[in-house]
């Protein structure tokens, strides 16, 4: 027993005597100086963020799949016009933070899928983040608000009442490709909903599909942000992207 005593009362002295030979410095990193950001009041723009939609004035910065420009009810939010189609902005993005607030209809029309439905997609329409009036309505769970949809069921339902703004801030790192475009490394989403971790940086298991399982194929590294049409009159406000490198 004395002698385990001393070797552990030695080996506890030879870590305080290496840990003596070091400095304050020696653990300091001072080899990239990050980037000043001044952040926004409430949930408005940081100082380095690019403003989707804040407006009417932001409406030329959106149109549809087809290249038209933008048929959505476009005031202070920007309302969803059934039949039109989906929306997509201008700018390409990959790697990014994106806030957006959005509000499903006051009046209570359908359920399930029926209800308050729309999408914020990444990568040109590749990758989906469900929008869905989740409040007191039933529908399988990878496909509620927030859900990777048909991929990953949120961590919490943390819906507002219909009628109430809600917020998404969704962190998307993009797949990565090699030269032969194979997969080097796949997509990877995080999610706050209403202020909720509901996805914790999942990994994405391919391109979002309503049939079959998913599968990645090479795309470029750069491609629009995507809003949809699924044919209720949801609106969106507030939104804006970081553009990040996660590498």
């Amino acid at each position: 027993m004395k002698k385990i005593i001393l070797l552990a009362t030695l080996a506890l002295a030879g870590q305080w005597a290496f840990g003596q030979k070091m400095k304050p410095q020696d653990t300091e990193d001072w080899s990239r100086v990050p980037e000043v950001v001044t952040p926004g009041k409430r949930t408005n723009a940081p100082s380095d963020a690019v403003m989707l939609y804040g407006g009417r004035k932001d409406a030329a910065k959106w149109e549809h799949d087809n290249g038209d420009a933008l048929k959505w009810k476009a005031k202070r939010a920007l309302t969803v016009k059934k039949g039109t189609g989906y929306i997509r902005t201008k700018q390409g993005f990959g790697d990014v933070q994106l806030h957006i607030e959005w509000r499903a209809p006051r009046k209570v029309v359908g359920e399930g899928q029926g209800r308050g439905n729309s999408g914020v997609f990444f990568m040109g329409g590749l990758y989906e983040v469900q929008i869905l009036d989740s409040y007191n309505n039933k529908t399988y769970s990878n496909g509620q608000a927030s859900s990777v949809y048909k991929q990953f069921v949120p961590l919490a339902n943390a819906c507002k009442k219909p009628g109430k703004w809600q917020a998404y801030d969704i962190i998307f790192q993009a797949p990565r490709f090699n030269e032969d475009k194979t997969l080097k490394s796949p997509a990877y989403i995080t999610v706050i909903h209403n202020g909720v971790l509901v996805q914790n940086h999942v990994e994405l298991k391919g391109p979002t599909l309503y049939i079959g399982k998913p599968e990645y194929k090479y795309h470029a590294d750069k491609l629009p942000i995507k809003l949809q049409d699924h044919g209720n009159p949801v609106s969106f406000r507030n939104i804006w992207v970081r553009e990040l490198n996660l590498d």
